[in-house]
This record gives structure tokens, sequence and C-alpha cells, in this order.
């Protein structure tokens, strides 16, 4: 898609930025989990570059709730990194890393609900469809990514305490509970925090939707669907991860 010139001052800014950022730290020197973040950090911030480039040129900040919902995607994996320090020196089932792993639990399913948020990229007019599909997956893809990272490294520590058969059937477990909550935020318009701000309102639109699924069609489709895709793709990524540090 062609942007106008006059967009270009904006977009090479942004660039420079990131450059910068990037520069100015010694990656070789970096473990490989803070390159990871790292790299999550330079698309976050590619995905707000795509965004800005769009409010410029549409003079709309219409989507730039992405930026909200992206940020609430990176709260579980700042959680991870803070289970990982208590994990050293407390045992898992002590109360603060319990405490972190269930605030962990609440917030991950925002990292795979922007999946559900291409469903607004048939608002856009046609002129702006292609731009507006490379935004919405840049954010999208960030988030997932987001997510897949945190879980991997929760999943790795489960492993080493669990085993591999019990870890998996907690991971799948996860990765159902992620789905069921997209249905919950998307169909009824739930919220994370609305566990501690409203859990008798979610406890009754849950009990009511699991006692007669057949009469909530959509927990059914929407649940098992997320369930497939996020299941096949960790899948995928865990394997790579694994066959990475085989290689290493």
């Amino acid at each position: 898609m062609k942007i106008a010139s006059w967009h270009n001052p904006t977009l090479c800014l942004l660039v420079a930025a990131i450059y910068g950022i990037i520069q100015s730290m010694d990656v070789q020197r970096l473990s490989a989990r803070k390159r990871v973040v790292l790299g999550l950090v330079g698309l976050s911030l590619v995905s707000v570059m795509f965004l800005v480039v769009q409010i410029v040129k549409t003079s709309s900040t219409q989507y730039w709730y992405l930026t909200w919902n992206l940020f609430l995607a990176w709260i579980p994996l700042i959680l991870t990194g803070v289970l990982l320090r208590l994990l050293r020196t407390r045992l898992w089932s002590q109360w603060l890393p319990a405490l972190v792993t269930f605030a962990w639990l609440i917030m991950l399913p925002n990292t795979f609900y922007m999946i559900s948020d291409f469903i607004h990229i048939k608002e856009m007019p046609n002129a702006e469809l292609l731009y507006g599909v490379v935004v919405f997956t840049s954010f999208i893809f960030t988030a997932a990514l987001i997510g897949f990272s945190s879980l991997y490294v929760v999943h790795a520590e489960l492993r080493r305490r669990l085993g591999h058969q019990v870890s998996s059937v907690l991971v799948a477990i996860i990765l159902l509970a992620c789905s069921f909550a997209i249905y919950l935020g998307r169909d009824l318009r739930w919220n994370s925090w609305d566990i501690l701000i409203n859990p008798a309102g979610i406890l009754f639109d849950v009990t009511d939707r699991l006692v007669h699924p057949l009469g909530h069609p959509g927990i059914l489709t929407t649940t098992l669907s997320f369930f497939i895709l996020l299941g096949s793709l960790y899948i995928v990524g865990w394997q790579i991860g694994e066959a990475t540090r085989e290689k290493n």
C-alpha cells in the first residue's frame, strides 16, 4: 500500500527510534530469554508504528484500543519473569508464587484474545482494508507470540517439577481455559479483572453455560475452535523451542 510522502517523516522517526533502542543494547551479551523479550519489544514498537501511520493517514484514533490490548498482553510475560525470580528461593506452593501464578492465569487469555480482534477489520473502508490487515496482524501476531512465550516458560518450569505428561496435561487445560475465556470476553464482554470485581456475575454466566451448553451453541464452537488453533500453534512452537535448545 502506497503511503503519501507527507507521512514519511513520521515513519522514519519511528523506525529511527526503534533502531536506536536496539543499537543501544549489547544484544550478544544478553541471555536467550532476554533476547526473546527484546525481540517482542521490537515487534510491539513496530505494531505501534504501523498504527501511528494509519492514525496520521486517516486522522482517526478509532483503533487506538489495540495498544491497550497489547499492553494487557504484556502483563502475563511480566508476571512470568516475577514468578521465575520467586521460584529461585521459594517453593511454588508458597503463597506469593501461588498468588503470582493465579494472576498469570487470569491475565494470560488477554494475549490470545487479540486474535478475535480480526472481526473489526470489516469496519474499515475498502481503501484502507489492506493496510488495516497489516496493522491488525502485527498487533495480533505480537500478542500471540507474547502469550506463547510466557506459556513456554511456565511449561518448562512445570516439566522440570512434574514431568512431561503431567505438565503437558496442565498446559492443555490452561489453553482450554484461555479458549473459554476468549468466548467469555468476546461474546459476553467479561474482562479478566471482573473475576475480582464481579465474581458472582461471572460464576452465574459460566455455570449457566456449562449446565446448558446446547442452549448456547457459541460456547462449543468458539471454545473448541480456539483450543484446537492455540493447541496446534503451541505444539509447533514447543517443538521449535526444543529443537533450538538441542542444537545449542
